[in-house]
């Protein structure tokens, strides 16, 4: 055993870990950041997109060093079926302002740079460490963990858990149940690689500014997920991802999904003579409120996506993970200064302080929508997209048919489809889910 002790131990080094560990190395604690990848970020090979207010506050200068990619100035929101796709989008010159609110970036170079920053506060990072169990005593408390080093186990006063929505460490201990299938969504990712002036061409930009596309509809064959496409310097990140339950219902496979994707006639020509260099796939938390497992306990936080903190209707994630891991940090902070122990009933200040945040609240909003997407995916990602595409074909398109009869024939494809209390009854529960 490793006899030196330190006040926090945090397991992972992705946006929540970093955020953990850097807050806390601030505050003067004793941290040890154990991560198994050969440097943060190096499981990482996808784009993301970063919400500027989080990590200012961070890092406030973070924009003047760090490894952006683009800044966002347009969204754009794309219903698809095989052929075409009905769209809206915001593209605003506010967001070309001085400190920009969105940027896209490469995680792997971004979370390594963060881990920069976590060293520099003073906190100890071991890479290439796997925790194989959460140490603990006779009481059942976290004391620590075992890891797969030499005389590898190591006691802390607190353990923050920031393994990942897959992580086993918290359900082996018995500290939260295991994620189910539909609560989890498994997404694949590609890296295409174009020339500056062509992504810049093909996307309306000039200078850094960055385009965000996200997509839902027939793309995802009736299972629910979504697609997108992330405009950066010199790459594209295009993906897609749905339940890992519909995939398992369905049978289709993730690669399958985006190769129809990029063949689609929307996305094709954006990506058209690229140079496809990276492929990953990752699990991302879907479940939302209702899948939040036990947050703390006897000597240990949980945070980011270990939590289940992501936005699936808004698709933030790493917004939720910086900010549920700064505040971790800044409770054990504020228990230690105050010279209490670890205990449970001292660490529930991380909930309230987390229940008085955005993150929560915005997720509790949303409670209902994570079930109604999936108990309803069929009319909302395959039924709903199809009949809308042949409805606006119907509207744009002249060839001499009476605007009076295009518009019943219109709405009879909806009855048909769906039947007046079906079309009804989905927008109701649309409605109440969304407010």
């Amino acid at each position: 055993m490793i006899e030196e002790r330190f006040d926090a131990i945090v397991v992972g080094a992705g946006m929540a870990g970093n955020a953990a560990a850097l807050t806390m190395a601030r505050h003067g604690m004793k941290v040890l950041q154990l991560e198994r990848g050969e440097y943060s970020g190096s499981k990482n090979v996808q784009g993301a997109i970063l919400y500027a207010d989080m990590v200012e506050k961070l890092v406030p200068k973070f924009r003047e060093e760090a490894p952006l990619e683009r800044h966002v100035i347009e969204q754009r929101f794309w219903m698809m079926d095989d052929r075409s796709h009905v769209g809206m989008h915001y593209r605003s010159e506010d967001f070309n302002e001085e400190r920009p609110n969105r940027y896209t970036i490469i995680r792997a170079q971004f979370d390594k740079w963060l881990s920069s920053k976590v060293r520099e506060a003073g906190a100890i990072v071991l890479c290439e460490t796997t925790v194989t169990e959460l140490a603990q005593d006779d009481r059942k408390r976290i004391v620590g963990v075992r890891t797969d080093r030499q005389d590898g186990e190591i006691h802390a006063d607190v353990v923050v858990l920031a393994e990942g929505v897959n992580g086993l460490l918290g359900t082996r201990a018995g500290l939260r149940a295991r994620p189910t299938p539909d609560t989890v969504a498994l997404a694949v990712k590609e890296m295409h690689f174009l020339p500056r002036e062509t992504i810049e061409a093909r996307f309306n930009l000039k200078g850094d500014e960055g385009v965000v596309i996200e997509a839902a509809g027939t793309i995802s064959r009736g299972m629910t997920g979504m697609g997108f496409i992330y405009a950066n310097k010199e790459c594209i990140s295009l993906g897609i991802g749905c339940l890992v339950a519909d995939f398992q219902r369905t049978g289709q496979t993730p690669y399958g999904l985006l190769d129809q994707f990029k063949r689609h006639p929307s996305v094709a020509p954006l990506i058209a003579g690229s140079e496809v260099k990276e492929y990953s796939a990752h699990l991302i938390p879907e479940g939302g409120y209702k899948s939040i497992p036990q947050l703390y306990g006897e000597g240990w936080v949980v945070v980011g996506d270990a939590a289940q903190l992501n936005n699936a209707i808004h698709r933030e994630g790493s917004n939720l993970a910086m900010t549920s891991g700064r505040i971790a940090a800044e409770a054990i902070g504020l228990i230690k200064s105050r010279g209490e122990p670890m205990t449970a009933a001292n660490l529930s200040i991380y909930k309230k302080m987390l229940d008085d945040s955005f993150v929560i609240k915005d997720l509790k909003k949303y409670k209902d929508l994570p079930p109604l997407m999936h108990t309803h995916s069929q009319n909302f990602f395959l039924t709903y997209p199809q009949l809308i595409s042949k409805a606006m074909q119907n509207f744009v398109r002249v060839d001499g048919t009476p605007k009076a009869e295009k518009e019943k024939a219109s709405l009879k494809s909806f009855v048909k489809a769906r039947s007046w209390s079906g079309l009804v009854g989905d927008a109701c529960r649309l409605a109440r889910a969304w407010r």
